[in-house]
């Protein structure tokens, strides 16, 4: 039978076009349709955290995304007196090597990914395009498109629909999603500043019943606020320009702020039922939506992509089972929903509009911090069940580094298979002191780590090399 390609990717925003630079490192050949011929020429993500600079490392463009971002600052919660209710502290280490997070330009990180995507033989951008139909049966998906050059077909082993919330594919499906409840519209005002010490260094949640406001540094000297739209306010009204002054005027910024975006959103947590569907999978904002409050919009969607790059690669490539494409969801759901639900706690703290209801909230915030109470986590939980082992299974791999020099570089593409041994001498054993420890603390003598940096599991290296053949190739 006759394929045009391996995948088809039902759009190319970042999430799409990781997972086909991700896919071209496989070996694995896709086409990518997107009904806009260009990047979106405007910020609109603002936050990826250390695991997604470690993927971009991966992808070799963690240099070119650091000259785009700038290490986040610490992220505060603050009541409308300015007392901070509770503090996340950006300058403390991570286990990937990188800072905690970085702020960034995101036509920045869509030129690069396309770049990668371009520069692949195995990668087609059908840009202009848009995807009218598609049917799919035992052997794969066969999907119409029309563009410039008229109506097409495409015929795929399997598509990845990675086309957003409101997601055409998933419609199509009758995949249904399963909504928490936290519907908020805030204005979102964009702007570059021509003079970035009049404003807060930190990034701000400002809970201020009269009008909640987020206040964000961004990078190459943007900035970004958030409003809450009060009861009874239409998006209409805070759009305008006088009133979107009126809004700014408090942080003395008037003269030095040139307006790039304005646009009012509805903040969701969101997540589809079925994020497979035969030959067709869910990626990104098509199979979940978190509101913005823990920065995990977008890192979600890159996560999704590494996940089943390398799962789908073996499925084509290497003709494993493609019941394996079934541990997707069952690995990424669970954490996906811990950071949903950890979005929409902060989200409620922030977005109270009751005076009476915002000083209770100060109070036990204040009493929290004033006993030392650290405010909950933002780092991912383990991964659920899935492709692993029991023990270490599904934790995440650290990245040590030497000077300069990080683990990945070293180790190059995974799965990798580290032994106590292999610390003894050689490139490893720069890392010694840190492995070692990981390797003491689980009482272990050797690990495999996927190429998702996630582990499959402990054990001795023929047992390890034996169940990963077993359940992967």
């Amino acid at each position: 039978m006759n394929y045009d390609c391996d995948v088809l990717v039902a759009g190319m925003g970042p999430v799409g076009a990781a997972l086909c630079a991700l896919l071209a490192r496989e070996g694995v050949s896709a086409i990518a349709v997107e009904k806009d011929t260009g990047v979106y020429p405007l910020p609109r993500a603002a936050h990826f955290d250390h695991e997604i600079m470690r993927l971009f490392q991966k992808l070799g463009i963690a240099a070119e995304m650091q000259a785009a971002s700038q290490p986040a600052a610490d992220y505060e919660f603050r009541n409308a007196a300015g007392e901070i209710l509770m503090r996340y502290d950006q300058r403390l280490d991570s286990p990937s090597g990188w800072a905690p997070g970085y702020m960034f330009h995101q036509p920045s990180l869509e030129h690069a990914l396309r770049r990668l995507a371009a520069e692949s033989p195995l990668i087609e951008a059908r840009l202009g395009y848009t995807m009218t139909a598609f049917t799919q049966d035992a052997d794969g998906v066969t999907a119409t498109v029309e563009g410039p050059d008229g109506e097409r077909t495409i015929r795929a082993r399997w598509m990845v629909a990675c086309d957003g919330a409101k997601s055409a594919v998933r419609d199509a499906l009758g995949i249904g999603l399963s909504d928490y409840g936290f519907d908020e519209p805030w204005l979102v005002i964009d702007a570059v500043v021509s003079d970035v010490s009049r404003l807060p260094r930190a990034n701000l949640q400002i809970c201020d019943p009269a009008r909640p406001t987020t206040c964000l540094v961004m990078s190459q000297g943007r900035h970004r606020w958030e409003f809450m739209l009060l009861p009874g306010e239409q998006p209409e009204d805070l759009l305008d320009d006088a009133v979107i002054r009126d809004l700014l005027k408090p942080w003395n910024c008037e003269d030095v702020v040139e307006i790039e975006r304005k646009a009012v959103y509805r903040f969701h947590g969101r997540v589809a039922d079925r994020w497979r569907a035969g030959r067709v999978l869910l990626a990104g904002d098509a199979a979940h939506q978190t509101p913005p409050f823990a920065g995990q919009g977008l890192c979600s969607g890159l996560r999704d992509v590494d996940n089943l790059a390398w799962k789908l690669a073996a499925v084509i490539r290497r003709g494993a089972d493609p019941a394996l494409l079934d541990s997707y969801q069952s690995e990424r759901e669970p954490p996906v929903r811990s950071v949903i639900e950890l979005a929409i706690a902060m989200g409620r703290v922030v977005c109270i509009s009751d005076p009476q209801a915002a000083a209770m909230r100060d109070a036990g915030m204040l009493a929290q911090r004033a006993a030392g109470q650290a405010p909950p986590p933002i780092a991912l939980p383990r991964l659920g069940p899935g492709v692993m082992l029991d023990g270490a299974g599904g934790e995440y791999f650290p990245q040590p580094r030497a000077g300069d020099v990080r683990l990945d570089d070293v180790l190059g593409e995974a799965p990798w298979l580290i032994s106590r041994a292999s610390l003894a001498d050689g490139p490893l054993a720069a890392f010694a002191d840190p492995l070692s420890a990981w390797f003491d603390s689980r009482d272990a003598e050797a690990v495999l780590v996927r190429p998702d940096r996630y582990v499959f599991g402990t054990g001795t290296p023929e047992a390890l090399e034996k169940a990963w053949a077993e359940r992967v190739a």
